[in-house]
């Protein structure tokens, strides 16, 4: 069994044991976070789609740490008119463990 959930602006695929990481959310390690914005939930043949979102379908997980991601460079240069503007970046991160879905 897994399912699509929506957070962050981005859509993930998660099934029951799987540790992903998604932007940022509010929480310690240890606490519970649930997922309303379910958009699809297959069962072996048995698929729901949602329109947008499956109708009482949340997928429960556990926040595992609060993490920072790679470091990302952002240069930018314009050749032969002296402009070179360097910058850095790492995104926040939180690691959360899936615990299960509910249908």
């Amino acid at each position: 069994m897994y399912a699509v959930i929506k957070t962050g602006g981005k859509q993930y695929r998660v099934a029951a044991g799987d540790k992903i990481q998604i932007e940022k959310l509010e929480g310690n390690p240890g606490d519970t976070v649930n997922f309303a914005e379910v958009l699809m939930i297959a069962n072996g043949e048995a698929v729901s789609i949602g329109a947008p979102h499956v109708a009482g379908a949340t997928v429960v997980g556990e926040i595992a740490s609060q993490d920072r991601g790679p470091r990302v460079i952002i240069f930018k240069k314009r050749r032969r008119k002296h402009y070179r503007r360097r910058n850095g970046h790492r995104q926040d991160l939180t690691s959360v463990t899936i615990r299960e879905i509910r249908a």
